[in-house]
Formats: C-alpha cells, sequence, structure tokens
C-alpha cells in the first residue's frame, strides 16, 4: 500500500534525520554512505531527489544489518558530539526526537496494514474478545465566545500548534466519549454505505471505487462482524470506540445521526477544560487497540484519533521556519483534515491538547475514529 513504509525504513529515516539536520553541519563528520543523503529522504525537497513513497517496499537494500549499523554510527557521533552543539542545534535535536515517537505510531499502523494484506495473518490467540456496553454519551454545552487555543506555556511543541490566537465560537455541544462500534453499526445496517444523501460527492466516489461496506480491517463471517488486530481475527467489540475509517466515513455518519464533526478548535476547549485524565489506550499499554470508555468523566485522548471538520491550514501569524525544517509542517497545508487526541499507538508523552496531527479525507490505515458534536 502506498502510504506504509517498511520497519527497517522507518528505523533508517529517523537516524537519517538527525545526521541531515545536525550531523552534515559539523566540520569533521564523515558520513555512514553518502546514498543515504538520499536514500533515506522522506520528501524534503530542498535536498534535491527522494525516492517515490510508494516505492520504499521494494527496497531489498539496505538490509536490517546495515540499517541497524547506521544507526549505531549516528548514535555515536551524536553522543560524542552533543556537548559542542549550538542551542539551536539542540532544539533540533528535540525536534528529532519527537520525529520519532511520531515513527513509533506508524511502524505500528505499518506493519498491523502488512500483516493484514498477506493471505497468511497471524491467527486468534486470544478467544473472543471480551466486550461489554460503553458508558451513555452525554453532551457538554459551551457558550457562545472568544476562545484562545493554541499552545501557550513551556514545552516542547511543533511550529503548526501556534501561534495562540483568539477565536470566536458560537455555542456548541460535544460528545463526551468517541462514537463506537455498536453506533457505526446501527449506521450500517440502516444502508449508510448505500445512500448517497449521507456522503460528499469525493465520498461517494471512494465507497464505489473502494467498494467500502464497512471500517477497514472489518469482514463479516456467518452473519457477525469481526475485525484484525494484531493478534488476528476477532468478533468487534461494540463497547470500543470505532477505528480506521475514513474522513468521509466520519462525515457521513455524523451527518446520517443529525450531528456534526467538531471543529477543531471546539475540540480543544473542551479537551483544554477537561485536562489529560481518564484517558483511553495509548501505546505505552501495549495493548495496541482502542478501549471502550469507563466511568461518567468525558474521555478525550487515546484510543483513536479524532477527525475533525477543520481543514489542515496554518494559524492567523503562522510563518513557517526558515531552511529544512520549514518542511516538516507546512508544506503540508493543502488537501488534509485535522485530527485530534492521540491514539493507542502513539506514546503517552508525545500528546497534549494543541496537537494537530493531519491526514487526507481518504486515509483510514491509521488509528482513526470520531467524536460528534452539534
Amino acid at each position: 500500500m502506498p502510504d506504509c513504509s517498511p520497519a527497517k525504513w522507518h528505523q533508517a529515516h529517523t537516524t537519517w534525520f538527525f545526521e541531515t539536520f545536525i550531523l552534515a553541519n559539523l566540520p569533521d563528520y564523515r558520513p555512514f554512505d553518502r546514498r543515504y543523503k538520499e536514500l533515506f529522504n522522506s520528501y524534503y525537497k530542498q535536498l534535491g531527489a527522494h525516492p517515490f513513497r510508494g516505492s520504499r517496499g521494494l527496497m531489498s537494500r539496505p538490509s536490517l544489518d546495515e540499517v541497524h549499523a547506521y544507526r549505531r554510527w549516528v548514535d555515536d557521533a551524536m553522543e560524542a558530539n552533543f556537548e559542542l552543539l549550538s542551542p539551536e542545534a539542540r532544539e533540533l535535536v528535540e525536534l528529532g526526537t519527537h520525529h520519532e515517537q511520531q515513527h513509533q505510531e506508524l511502524i505500528l499502523t505499518d506493519i498491523k496494514h502488512g500483516l493484514w494484506s498477506s493471505p497468511l495473518r497471524p491467527e486468534p490467540t486470544g478467544g473472543l474478545r471480551a466486550v461489554g456496553k460503553s458508558e451513555a454519551v452525554a453532551w457538554i454545552s459551551f457558550e457562545k465566545g472568544i476562545y484562545q487555543v493554541g499552545h501557550s506555556g513551556e514545552g516542547f511543541v511543533f511550529d503548526n500548534e501556534g501561534p495562540r490566537h483568539e477565536v470566536l465560537l458560537e455555542a456548541f455541544q460535544i460528545a463526551s466519549r468517541q462514537v463506537t462500534n455498536a453506533e457505526y453499526l446501527e449506521f450500517m445496517h440502516d444502508g449508510g454505505y448505500r445512500r448517497p444523501e449521507l456522503w460528499l460527492s469525493d465520498g461517494w466516489d471512494a465507497v464505489n471505487l473502494q467498494n467500502w461496506a464497512a471500517p477497514l480491517y472489518w469482514e463479516e463471517r456467518d452473519g457477525g462482524w469481526f475485525e484484525f488486530a494484531f493478534d488476528g481475527m476477532s468478533e468487534v467489540d461494540p463497547a470500543a470506540p470505532v477505528c480506521h475509517i475514513s474522513y468521509y466515513e466520519a462525515d457521513a455518519f455524523a451527518r446520517w445521526t443529525g450531528a456534526r464533526l467538531p471543529r477543531e478548535e471546539e475540540w480543544e476547549v473542551a479537551a483544554s477544560q477537561a485536562g489529560m485524565k481518564n484517558t483511553g489506550a495509548f501505546l505505552d499499554s501495549g495493548e495496541f487497540r482502542p478501549k471502550p470508555a469507563r466511568g461518567p468523566e468525558p474521555h478525550w485522548f487515546g484510543n483513536v484519533w479524532e477527525w475533525t471538520a477543520s481543514a489542515y491550514l496554518g494559524y492567523p501569524g503562522f510563518i513557517p521556519a526558515a531552511g529544512l525544517v520549514g518542511e516538516y509542517n507546512g508544506k503540508f497545508m493543502c488537501n488534509q483534515f485535522v485530527l485530534r487526541g492521540g491514539s493507542c499507538a502513539t506514546p503517552a508523552s508525545h500528546i497534549r491538547e494543541s496537537y494537530r496531527n493531519f491526514f487526507p479525507p481518504h486515509a483510514r490505515w491509521q488509528f482513526m475514529g470520531l467524536r460528534l458534536a452539534k
């Protein structure tokens, strides 16, 4: 699948970041292999050519052993030179560590798609998944007003999380938890994938072109629905958040309910007031799957990335950084939608209220779900 990359490519690319952005600027540094500058360049146009993303899986060389040797080479050079780095270079080191956390998540999602795509899928390891009821959804109300959004305070953030600015929001309500599999099944049973009036034009085209009839990784067997996870196929847990759906599917479901997707500013205002508590699954749990909401408190973070109705654009006053690092986020502010909240594949230390993820509306292989707003 063109969006997926082999695990060894992720390992090499995150190492390439430190070599290209930091070590290459040191006078005495000798590259491990000069060909890697192009081979493991993801999309930085200022560096020149780079391989087509969809062809990464065709690269049989370098071997995994060579990639591990490359990582050791760069790690050793970073340790030897760290005390000599300028403050600006140390900021890039911090960016590089957060970049590596992003690729930890991508490795998991890409491996999952690779395992699912093969006819020799993993066999189920735990029998039928435990199922239960989710907490009843509550609607949290906010008054019309001018709110502050965007990062404020100390700590690392990506450049797309600022500047902090004011936004006028009309009165709105937002759901206390994410949409569940049981709720999404009702949409499916009501002919949701066969009703063009529910879909955006591009979404309806995608449904017909890709023959979508359920979330990615779902299969119907003997009248019931099963889904693929890292431990094989098991029955869909009706209480767990629905996962692996596109923006188009999230929007159609919201339209079917008579609600809508939240704007990203609405999501951030609501999540900021709740704080980082009563969260869902993160990478650290080792579960690698969303878990049902438990307890009456609202759930805001973890489990699944939540599609918002907001196009991915720069905030007022946003200016990409000069040089290569300016290509990290700003160049993707076109044809993408914002997702919030983190997923069961996101490191817990990586997420915060102002974090803005983004993907094109047809994407499904990430852990993507939704929350409703009115």
